[in-house]
């Protein structure tokens, strides 16, 4: 398998003054990210606000990111929506039309809280076989509630040959260790293993990850590229610990009125996002603007320290 670690960004998605979708502004995110080095994207996620925007909205906004990046990365989207498994095998061809790499599953949208792993096994087993060969994800994405799956479940899932990204929140490092090692014992298995946890970041790495999909990437993109592509690195252990440590203090403050707060942020470096979400309705407070403040200086400190050149959103406006 290729070494290569990757960094994929969980997708914000802009919004105009009437909170439509600001495909425009899309555009010149997917230019930003690409810039910063990402190796794919996720589109149609939470981050995207992809409870809050219509069918026709996911559709319309992961063909665009599609079309726009055009092959230069591998794209994958969420598909699991739909009162019915068979609603969601539905909804899963229609987006993989949109000529995405991969349909991702949401692990809660499988079974019921009280439901038991039998339950949520059957369920997939059912949505395989409705949806032919599409290549399928995994997110244990916290809403409608977060679906944590063990060690034995995702070795049955892997079993099955039709799934080749995986999107980890277990936060727990023994959880995400007993899966990795469940992945290794797989051999020649085509699914790419992502860390949803930043502070997880260095150990998930070196562990054997295959990348990180954090919504860190939707603050500083070139930090985390730079994480994947050193934490492995035995010449520069000293700065990915130094690294590592830095952006786990600072995690649970990106976090909040999220994602409102990294729209704010990636409007304070440049590019045209107006601070409106649809998931998060208050404006953010000014204590929580100068909290991302003072995380932007010290964004700047980090390029800093290991020479990373923060992407030039000028340069990406003026084309």
């Amino acid at each position: 398998m290729n070494s290569e670690k990757k960094f994929v960004p969980v997708m914000i998605t802009p919004f105009n003054l009437k909170a439509k979708v600001d495909l425009e502004v899309v555009t010149r995110l997917i230019d930003f990210y690409l810039a910063a080095g990402v190796k794919g994207f996720f589109a149609n996620c939470l981050s995207s606000e992809m409870y809050s925007i219509s069918e026709d909205e996911r559709l319309e906004l992961t063909q665009h990111v599609t079309r726009y990046v055009n092959g230069r990365v591998p794209v994958v989207a969420t598909g699991s929506f739909g009162l019915t498994i068979e609603d969601k095998a539905e909804f899963t061809k229609r987006i993989y039309d949109t000529g995405i790499d991969a349909v991702i599953l949401i692990t809660g949208h499988f079974a019921k809280v009280e439901d038991g792993d039998d339950v949520l096994i059957r369920n997939f087993d059912q949505m395989l076989k409705l949806t032919s060969d599409i290549p399928m994800g995994l997110y244990e994405c916290p809403a409608p509630y977060k679906r944590i799956l063990s060690a034995d479940v995702f070795n049955s899932l892997l079993e099955t040959n039709r799934f080749v990204y995986h999107k980890d929140t277990s936060i727990e490092l023994e959880q995400v260790k007993a899966k990795l090692k469940v992945l290794k014992e797989h051999e020649g298995n085509k699914l790419e293993f992502y860390d949803a946890h930043t502070p997880n970041a260095m150990f998930s790495l070196q562990m054997g990850a295959k990348g990180m999909s954090s919504i860190s990437g939707n603050f500083y993109p070139e930090v985390m590229v730079w994480m994947c592509e050193n934490a492995t690195n035995p010449e520069r252990q000293e700065e990915v610990k130094w690294l590592q440590s830095e952006l786990s203090s600072v995690d649970p403050l990106i976090h909040q009125a999220y994602p409102l707060c990294a729209k704010y942020f990636l409007s304070k470096r440049g590019l045209p996002i107006r601070p409106i979400s649809r998931a998060h309705v208050l404006a953010l407070t000014p204590q929580q603007k100068q909290v991302l403040d003072e995380i932007y200086d010290r964004f700047l400190t980090w390029c800093e320290r290991l020479e990373i050149e923060p992407v030039n959103i000028g340069s990406l406006l003026n084309y």
